[in-house]
């Protein structure tokens, strides 16, 4: 099944994002990861939009999505939040279901508890929780913050086969995929990842962005966490505590996988398919 590319101006910023299933009333928006586009959805979006429609946003400043000119200000979850609405909104949706990994169950979940309140009917978060580790937020802007570039797309993919190695098993044709979806050429000739490095001054100008415990006790709707089994980001002790607290989510381990899960093999999609339908 195919997808349609679009784009949308929220809050003075243009968006892209891709559409599946548009023939479908009942919406799941499909929320990717802090340095990766909404290209990383694709699997899940084409399964699901056999009955589901899904909107798969870039998020600002990542794949086709523009950049900000006030990256100190609108690089972080409240300012994604209200980018969020301003996209529903224009897409007429009053009720939706969310689906994001990592970063993008952050921006569902503040959006549930605030500015979306009442309208997010379901959330799936990949490998996403109310606070994150230390260590790994850490390792993320080691390698975020200062993207690598290389010659040629060969080996940038090489190295996404690295450094994505804990999404689990992907083929040869969904790391080419992977790769070829989020590229950019470097007026040097280089290729390096699609987003604006800028993106991590989230995690400088906004400290606590990720701590979001007060949001996660405040949600009244069925939470399902998928977590890697080896995530660093995602640790046990906070999975337990989403367990016990707040929306008492649905907690599964995804073997052989790390942060976070690709969201790409049938037992993921019927993980996702059986919560979404009640």
């Amino acid at each position: 099944m195919s997808f349609t590319s679009n784009y949308l101006t929220c809050e003075g910023r243009e968006l892209h994002y891709t559409e599946w299933g548009a023939q479908h009333r009942e919406t799941v928006i499909a929320w990717h990861g802090l340095a990766r586009t909404g290209r990383d959805m694709d699997d899940v979006a084409e399964h699901l939009s056999q009955r589901y429609r899904v909107i798969c946003p870039d998020t600002l400043g990542r794949g086709l999505s523009q950049w900000s000119p006030e990256p100190e200000k609108e690089y972080c979850l409240a300012f994604y939040v209200q980018q969020a609405r301003a996209l529903v909104d224009q897409l007429g949706l009053q009720d939706f279901h969310w689906l994001g990994t990592s970063m993008g169950g952050a921006i569902g979940l503040v959006a549930a508890a605030t500015a979306l309140r009442g309208r997010v009917r379901r959330l799936i978060l990949n490998d996403s929780g109310p606070q994150i580790a230390d260590a790994a937020i850490a390792r993320i802007r080691g390698y975020a913050g200062n993207p690598a570039a290389f010659a040629s797309v060969t080996e940038l993919e090489n190295y996404f086969r690295t450094v994505y190695k804990p999404y689990g098993a992907l083929s040869d044709a969904q790391w080419r995929r992977l790769t070829e979806t989020s590229t950019r050429r470097l007026p040097d000739g280089r290729v390096t990842p699609h987003y604006d490095p800028a993106m991590v001054m989230q995690f400088s100008h906004h400290t606590d962005d990720y701590l979001l415990w007060n949001e996660w006790d405040s949600l009244d709707l069925p939470v399902l966490c998928l977590r890697g089994e080896s995530s660093d980001l995602l640790l046990p002790d906070t999975a337990e505590q989403m367990r016990q607290r707040g929306p008492q989510a649905v907690v599964v381990e995804i073997t052989g996988c790390g942060h976070a899960p690709a969201l790409n093999t049938p037992a993921q999609f019927a993980l996702v398919e059986r919560f979404l339908a009640g």
